[in-house]
């Protein structure tokens, strides 16, 4: 075949690609790639589906959605094997920046220019009061209700997307929550509340998951929503993965 183009750029000193020649490495790289790709499915599939899929979730999501779709999964590949681990948003997203986790499912919106995300699963927001306090949910008009109290909240460190939400929710009602405290485990945060320390909000997925003496109000009736995504690296190949993708994209 004739390409009709000069591919390289030569000089007494050096032999370099012409810009034709540059397009044509790319093309071929990605031709090389794609085909590295295909090998690895026929031989994935050859070899009996076999595989792992190495996995990071915030604590709220192994609560209600995560078990469900690793039923659905582990049903329609049964060879697949899952490794899993409860991370906190941030350690999530590093973890799959240096590609130490396939996946991740986490409550953040800012990504890595390298990874990419998909949203899975949208939920109330919820209060976590102590059992004896005051307001319950037949007298819970809005948030201006709870200004003067202390929070015990997700910090932001770790958790960005949800404690702007909160933040956003408050000062709409006009007031900056005073935090007293702030935990990435929601035991602890429970614990704290039932202790009298302050009071929460939460995912709606936590609610009555730990039996501790706090009551739920959901806000249900607000516009803020808490999301999960699943989040993963565009350059991670593990075909495993492409197929746990297929199923959150309800393939």
């Amino acid at each position: 075949m004739v390409l009709g183009h000069e591919l390289f750029v030569r000089t007494n000193r050096k032999v370099s690609l012409s810009h034709a020649g540059e397009l044509l490495k790319e093309e071929a790289e990605a031709i090389l790639t794609q085909l590295k790709r295909s090998m690895e499915q026929w031989q994935f599939r050859v070899e009996g589906g076999e595989g792992i899929v190495r996995i990071g979730f915030v604590g709220s999501a192994m609560q209600v959605y995560l078990p469900k779709i690793l039923k659905e999964f582990t049903a329609k590949y049964p060879k697949i094997r899952f490794y899993l681990k409860e991370l906190n948003n941030k350690d999530q997203l590093h973890a799959l920046d240096k590609k130490e986790l396939d996946i991740g499912f986490v409550r953040a919106n800012i990504l890595m220019a390298n990874l990419q995300s998909l949203p899975v699963f949208k939920e109330n927001l919820t209060l976590v009061l102590p059992e004896n306090h005051a307001i319950t949910e037949q007298n819970f008009v809005d948030m201006g209700q709870l200004a003067e109290e202390s929070y015990i909240l997700f910090p932001n460190e770790s958790s960005q997307m949800f404690y702007g939400q909160i933040m956003t929710l408050c000062k709409e009602h006009g007031f900056i929550p005073r935090i007293s405290h702030q935990s990435i485990h929601g035991p602890t945060i429970f614990k704290l509340v039932e202790s009298g320390l302050g009071i929460s909000i939460v995912p709606n997925s936590l609610v009555d998951r730990y039996n501790y003496k706090v009551k739920y109000i959901e806000l249900k009736n607000i516009a803020h929503k808490t999301e999960l995504f699943a989040a993963w690296n565009k350059y991670n190949d593990n075909t495993a993965l492409a197929y746990l993708l297929g199923i959150l994209k309800g393939g």
